[in-house]
């Protein structure tokens, strides 16, 4: 089973659902496809000490043209839906928005471009107690991490999977969830965490994917986002109390559900529920 937890942004406990979701499944895989800043392994594996093999360099196929073969016909640039390509005296080529599809090299009657291998970012891999970690890290300066995050979605085997998402709502994110069983979105009690909730929320139900919310940092009184689950009859699957002891290990990179069975029981219950929403006989060991 794959479960992929979102937010609508960062800082509201997406990784620490996610972590503890995978440490409490026992043997799992955890994924953290938030390759523009990773931050999973802090708690797994803070040095990656516990590394099992060698990291992969990632790459991502990008046209070059032969200027003594390109007769300006422009067909490459009218393909282009991502406006990577365009021609004034010479085709100019923008690989910061390049989708890598190859299409230009198809269409040119010329045989003007082919591909070349440009280095995206990289996969680290770690294991931590029963857990396989895998670790996506985007080059600075790029603009997209998708290559990344679909060679670290190939890499997961047949144990149950927690893929930490992307921040957003944005194509990565969408890379990230398409093929996710279950999706956990991870809420603060405030107007703007609602704000950000019903976007992430929206994008979850264009792929048509089963949701539950965990709303983070709760305290007594008024909150948006429980109102906004209401609403919309969505199922809250977990609360998690705005608690210091729970800030300061957090803070600290320490697991809390390892840390203490009261927090490990929310996280249990978490689990029980996407495993009744999913008629799932077996989630976890």
């Amino acid at each position: 089973m794959k479960i992929a937890v979102l937010s609508g942004k960062g800082g509201t406990g997406k990784t620490l659902v996610s972590v503890n979701l995978a440490y409490t499944l026992g043997k799992a895989n955890y994924i953290d496809c938030d390759v523009e800043e990773p931050n999973g392994f802090l708690f797994f594996d803070k040095d990656f000490n516990n590394q099992v093999k060698p990291e992969d360099i990632i790459t991502a196929k990008i046209p070059r043209v032969d200027e003594l073969k390109c007769d300006g016909c422009k067909k490459c640039v009218d393909f282009c839906k991502y406006n990577a390509l365009a021609y004034t005296k010479r085709l100019m080529i923008f690989q910061e928005v390049c989708h890598s599809c190859g299409g230009c090299m198809l269409v040119c009657p010329q045989k003007a471009i082919d591909e070349i291998e440009k280095e995206v970012g990289k996969v680290r891999y770690s294991r931590f107690e029963d857990v396989n970690v895998f670790t996506g890290m985007m080059k600075i300066g790029e603009a997209s991490g998708i290559p990344i995050i679909k060679r670290l979605l190939s890499l997961a085997d047949d144990k149950d999977t927690i893929i930490d998402c992307p921040p957003g709502s944005a194509c990565i994110v969408m890379e990230s969830i398409q093929d996710a069983d279950y999706c956990v979105l991870v809420a603060e009690p405030t107007k703007f965490g609602a704000h950000n909730l019903e976007l992430v929320y929206k994008l979850t139900k264009l792929f048509d994917k089963k949701v539950g919310v965990v709303l983070n940092k709760c305290l007594e009184g008024e909150n948006p986002s429980e109102d906004f689950c209401i609403n919309n009859n969505i199922e809250i699957i977990g609360r998690i109390a705005f608690d210091k002891e729970l800030g300061y290990l957090n803070s600290k990179g320490i697991i809390i559900a390892k840390e203490a069975d009261k927090y490990k029981e929310v996280f249990e219950d978490i689990l029980e529920k996407i495993r009744r929403d999913n008629d799932e006989t077996v989630i976890g060991s």
